[in-house]
């Protein structure tokens, strides 16, 4: 569907793709301007993960899946199965704009003397739709379609029995004002390009009290996309959305039949911020990483996510979960359900939110969906071996 957009309409592509992420400059009661955060592409931290999405959106620490490689690429060489594969779909803004959406594609496979490695790509798409761009008088300046990409190549390995480490090279391709004829308009816009990577860590623990009675916790840390400033024009060069993420996740698994997981993640964007203008464009990226902690409120800079998923039978899975973020800090508070379909390799997923908090009813993330894909298995040609265990972590 396609879009009429003016000049001055192109602050939604700012709002969407260099944006305020976990920011608002606002005024405190005494008159005192806020700070607050600013980074380019922030599609890097819109979740594209049913299971997790259904669950807050806490997936640092979950049993690891094919997303993992969004989460914590270190979880990798944990999984089950040798191979998987996961594709998710989300209608993004959809009670803004009708044909905004982010599709995510996955995949791993595991190797070595006892399956003690894993590599893995993903590939990540945005789209804004289809726009006709006009000037300040409503002349056509030119049509085009907005988009941002993304893709991984990860390599991770375990340490121990019990830990393990992993490593994501990112490339990022931003191209939010494709098809404008600047001839007219005399701005020298260029898609904007980025390097980043993801450093992760993942430790999982299990206490087997008796059969099919077994309690696991985990526990991971990662920090992601650290690596160049992205550019649109010859005068500006914005961070990218840095990030340090910390997850815990509790599993009790019942009996045979009944296993649940608690989970809650924490993360911090490693941008400074700064009041009235936004964050220092200037600074380099080691120099704004270190003023991360130093500028702004730092508590309220935390954002918290808080999940919960109930297996039966290994078969189907209930999910809720809650994502917290300071008022002053981009206002982000929302209810997420969803459910989970096992049946033999393959694994449907699918996740609702409820915005919550001030502004409800023009809240943009409202009804926001995702659906997930997975398909896992251990070899190609592979009939009962690739049936359900169950004691699967990939749950």
């Amino acid at each position: 569907m396609s879009k009429s957009l003016g000049l001055s309409g192109l602050m939604l592509l700012s709002v969407i793709s260099v944006t305020k992420v976990g920011a608002q400059s606002t005024s405190n009661i005494n008159g005192t301007s806020k700070s607050f955060v600013t980074t380019a592409v922030p599609f890097l931290r819109i979740s594209p993960d049913a299971r997790a999405g259904a669950m807050g959106d806490a997936g640092i620490a979950v049993s690891p899946d094919p997303n993992s490689q969004y989460w914590n690429v270190a979880k990798m060489p944990f999984n089950d199965k040798t191979y998987g594969i996961s594709a998710t779909y989300t209608p993004w803004l959809k009670d803004l704009v009708p044909d905004i959406f982010l599709a995510y594609l996955s995949g791993y496979a595991k190797f070595g003397q006892e399956q003690e490695q894993a590599v893995s790509a993903s590939m990540r798409y945005f789209s804004l739709g289809n726009i006709n761009y006009t000037d300040y008088i409503g002349n056509s300046i030119g049509t085009g379609m907005p988009r941002e990409y993304a893709f991984d190549l990860g390599y991770s390995r375990k340490l121990s029995d019990y830990l393990s480490a992993g490593l994501t090279m990112r490339y990022i391709h931003s191209a939010i004002a494709s098809g404008v004829n600047y001839s007219t308009t005399g701005g020298d816009y260029k898609p904007g390009n980025a390097f980043g990577a993801d450093l992760g860590m993942f430790y999982t623990k299990s206490n087997e009290k008796e059969e099919y009675h077994v309690n696991t916790f985990n526990f991971g840390a990662v920090l992601s996309n650290i690596g160049s400033k992205i550019t649109y024009n010859s005068t500006r060069r914005d961070f990218i959305p840095m990030n340090l993420g910390v997850g815990a996740a509790y599993t009790v698994q019942m009996d045979a039949y009944n296993k649940i997981t608690f989970a809650l993640d924490l993360n911090k964007l490693l941008v400074p911020a700064l009041q009235s203008t936004g964050s220092d464009t200037t600074i380099s990226v080691p120099t704004g990483i270190i003023k991360s902690f130093s500028t702004g409120d730092q508590l309220a800079q935390i954002n918290a996510a808080l999940g919960a998923e109930y297996w039966y039978q290994n078969t189907i899975a209930f999910r809720a979960g809650y994502f917290y973020e300071d008022k002053d800090n981009g206002d982000r508070q929302y209810i997420t359900a969803g459910l989970g379909v096992r049946y033999n390799v393959f694994q449907l997923n699918a996740s609702y939110l409820v915005p919550q908090g001030s502004g409800i009813n023009r809240n943009p993330l409202s009804n926001t969906l995702r659906f997930s894909l997975i398909f896992e298995f251990d070899q190609m040609a592979s009939g009962s071996d690739s049936g359900d265990d169950e004691t699967s972590t990939t749950e």
